[in-house]
């Protein structure tokens, strides 16, 4: 599977310059937890994430303490360009899922903006990644049958059963059909394995 089989888009993008409660409100309206940021000729030079909105913008309750907390007169970043993340980790629609999982896990991120050819034209994040993994086994064999079917629509044909994400093709016309039948069923965004009955 590859990061465009599970990636989102059109993409929701901020400015530098955008105000950080600007930045929140489109956030929170688009149920999205980042978005990239593009200078003005469509470069991305960051991205701004909910946790990077949330920088400076509560202070200290009075009612906690009688004695003002240090600090509390600093004024709260303005810019999204003062709270962002300049150093981007992107991927490619072409990137492997297995490195997409490597890469948010290691870099401890939510989401990832897909770049081609230096333009952004999609987002990928953990959520897309479960969206996956919950179809069901009858989606998954109905997305298997239909590969199959547009890749062979005179035959041969196989019978295909999907169970935990595993799809099982029985039945085969021969070695080489079978080996491109299994290619295309690891096709399929949320099937995991795949084996072959006689």
């Amino acid at each position: 599977m590859l990061v465009r089989d599970v990636m989102t888009g059109p993409v929701v993008t901020l400015l530098p310059a955008h105000p950080v409660r600007w930045a929140v409100r489109v956030l929170f309206a688009n149920a999205i937890t980042a978005a990239p940021v593009l200078d003005d000729d469509g470069t991305l030079v960051g991205i701004v994430s909910e946790m990077d909105l949330l920088r400076g913008e509560f202070q200290p309750a009075p009612r906690t303490s009688m004695r003002m907390a240090p600090g509390h007169t600093a004024r709260p970043p303005l810019r999204v360009e003062e709270v962002m993340t300049r150093q981007v980790v992107t991927v490619t629609p072409t990137t492997d899922a297995v490195r997409l999982v490597g890469l948010l896990v290691t870099k401890r991120v939510k989401n990832l903006p897909v770049l081609r050819d230096d333009r952004v034209v999609g987002m990928v994040s953990r959520r897309d990644l479960i969206r996956v993994l919950v179809r069901s086994d009858v989606e998954l064999r109905a997305d298997v049958l239909a590969v199959l079917s547009e890749q062979y629509p005179l035959g041969p044909r196989w019978e295909v059963a999907v169970h935990d994400g595993v799809a099982t093709l029985g039945g085969h016309a021969d070695g080489h059909h079978d080996r491109i039948a299994d290619l295309l069923a690891r096709t399929v965004p949320g099937v995991i394995g795949v084996r072959h009955l006689p």
